[in-house]
């Protein structure tokens, strides 16, 4: 969808909710980009929630077009955290492994 609204991050859909009588969808959004992009981004999708709602119905995508909420999901931020968490372990436990191999390898040379 091209908005200008939509200018600070780059927005992913991660997720959808619909109710059982599909009358209320809860979409879950992810946004690469700092704290301000995020809140930028979501207020950016509230704005367009009547626009996506034209369009969904356009589409006919349902036969009654759901109310739309949106909900940032935190999923790939807390991915990314502890991919970069497991990184740093790894670094120090093979930095700790060559600390260890010199001081075994000093050892035996004496």
């Amino acid at each position: 969808m091209r908005d200008p609204r939509f200018t600070e991050g780059l927005l992913s859909i991660t997720g959808v909710e619909v109710t059982t009588d599909l009358k209320h969808a809860t979409v879950f959004v992810s946004v690469l980009g700092d704290e301000k992009a995020r809140k930028d981004e979501m207020n950016a999708l509230k704005g367009a929630k009547g626009l996506l709602r034209f369009e969904l119905g356009r589409r006919k995508i349902f036969n009654s077009v759901p109310e739309l909420s949106f909900k940032y999901d935190e999923a790939i931020e807390r991915g990314s955290h502890m991919f970069e968490v497991l990184e740093r372990i790894r670094r120090e436990d093979a930095a700790r492994e060559v600390i260890v191999s010199e001081e075994a390898t000093t050892e035996d040379g004496e």
